[in-house]
């Protein structure tokens, strides 16, 4: 039995990378979709976030004495190219899926309509969505804790590399322990980096904990969902 009915999954661009440089990684994206699955099997609820790193890191150097703004539209725009290739992906294995898009490009994906997105979580589908807040200046990161919110999320369940935070960075010490839990408040007194700090305030805000655990690591995601001892869970 899932401990959480519906949940906002934040998946980085460069997670479906693999090993690659750049770009999607195939296998690495075939083998998310089935974790993802997996939960939807079990009777919970999904919607994704996804980053754009893997595609904009390709153009980032072009992008040098860019204009912000410019250069965030164009992250955007990624985001979008991600999502529909997980969808796709997701539509492959059997699964239903949705892009809504925070920016409107209707001939490729819908717009973004918080009853419309309500609507396909409560029958099964898994809404991903694109486009960040759709505003230059704020990370997919606030995309996740805001898209969170508005869902009614029980979680915002952060992916990473690491599987959890960490007292100090695992990679320079290996003395450093993984938090099981840790409050809000703590995790600003230790100036633990666990989403940007506009998505963090907005989530201790809402009252929205977040679970930080490692996409990388075979099962992870499912024992997250079922409330088990992985990765590690930011509350108030």
């Amino acid at each position: 039995m899932p401990a959480y009915k519906r949940i906002l999954l934040k998946l980085s661009g460069e997670a479906l990378m693999g090993d690659d440089a750049y770009g999607i990684n195939r296998a690495t994206m075939v083998r998310m979709v089935k974790e993802v699955q997996e939960i939807t099997e079990m009777g919970c609820e999904v919607a994704v976030v996804i980053g754009g790193g893997n595609i904009f890191r390709g153009v980032a150097g072009g992008s040098v004495g860019m204009d912000r703004a410019t250069a965030d539209y164009m992250g955007m725009l990624a985001t979008v190219m991600n999502s529909l290739a997980l969808a796709d992906t997701m539509r492959q294995e059997g699964m239903t899926a949705r892009v809504m898009s925070a920016i409107s490009i209707e001939q490729v994906v819908e717009p973004y309509v918080r009853p419309k997105a309500l609507q396909y979580l409560e029958e099964g589908k898994v809404v991903v969505f694109a486009a960040g807040t759709g505003n230059p200046f704020f990370t997919t990161d606030t995309a996740a804790a805001l898209r969170g919110a508005e869902i009614g999320a029980q979680v915002v369940l952060k992916a990473t590399k690491v599987d959890g935070v960490y007292t100090a960075d695992p990679k320079k010490d290996p003395s450093a322990t993984r938090y099981s839990q840790i409050s809000f408040d703590e995790a600003i007194s230790k100036n633990l980096q666990v989403l940007d700090a506009t998505a963090f305030a907005l989530c201790r805000d809402q009252k929205l904990p977040i679970k930080v655990f490692s996409i990388f690591k075979p099962g992870a995601l499912k024992r997250v969902v079922l409330g088990e001892d992985e990765g590690t869970l930011v509350h108030v």
